[in-house]
């Protein structure tokens, strides 16, 4: 979850496009893309309704190629907090209505939203950027020298993540050709793919 100085303004509504996004960002608890917003939520984040929630320092948008990614910030969960003990909104109708009776009946638990909804990083995203440090577009990089620079995530949640851009678009994971070559460290780090073992990887796009 990304971190803010800044602070919400006091007197200001969100609508309700802008609350969703809030909360489904809370709910997944990790950055998401306009698509993944949809697709997680039903909603998306652009123009003013983007700019208005960066300005309150509620969400953080990082531009990544010609998209954003967008991230709840400490800001934005602190509102999220809040609304445990809100109102609802007005026509929020019959389904925002019982959102916010789900709101109020959190509160009253008195569990944190932050137990509730913990983060949780993007590590297919960390591989990617891992990678870009240690290497350009279509080079090998060993797992080894990947894992030593990704800075989040456990084993089994880099496993995973590895295993599922072994079979996305413009990356490859392959097998040491020597065989000879591979140190202990090699054999740790890799992965099986197909009932083999993979050892290096290399990202065509970076």
């Amino acid at each position: 979850m990304s971190t803010s100085g800044g602070s919400t303004v006091a007197g200001e509504e969100l609508n309700q496009q802008e609350r969703a996004v809030l909360f489904t960002l809370l709910a997944e608890g990790r950055e998401l893309t306009n698509a993944q917003l949809h697709d997680a939520g039903g909603v998306r984040l652009d123009g003013a309704p983007r700019r208005r929630l960066n300005d309150r320092k509620l969400v953080e948008s990082t531009r990544v190629g010609r998209a954003y990614v967008h991230e709840l910030t400490d800001d934005g969960a602190a509102w999220c907090t809040a609304e445990l003990s809100a109102e609802r909104p007005a026509r929020a109708g019959y389904l925002g209505g019982a959102f916010y009776a789900v709101l109020r009946g959190l509160g009253r638990s008195g569990v944190p939203l932050a137990e509730l909804f913990p983060y949780r990083p993007d590590v297919e995203r960390e591989i990617r950027h891992a990678y870009g440090r240690l290497a350009g577009p279509g080079e090998w990089v060993g797992l080894p020298r990947l894992r030593d620079e990704i800075g989040t995530g456990s084993r089994s949640d880099i496993d995973a993540a590895l295993g599922t851009l072994a079979v996305a678009p413009g990356v490859h994971l392959q097998a040491e050709p020597n065989r000879r070559a591979l140190t202990d460290r090699d054999r740790e780090a890799a992965i099986v793919v197909g009932g083999e073992e993979r050892h290096m990887i290399m990202i065509e796009n970076g």
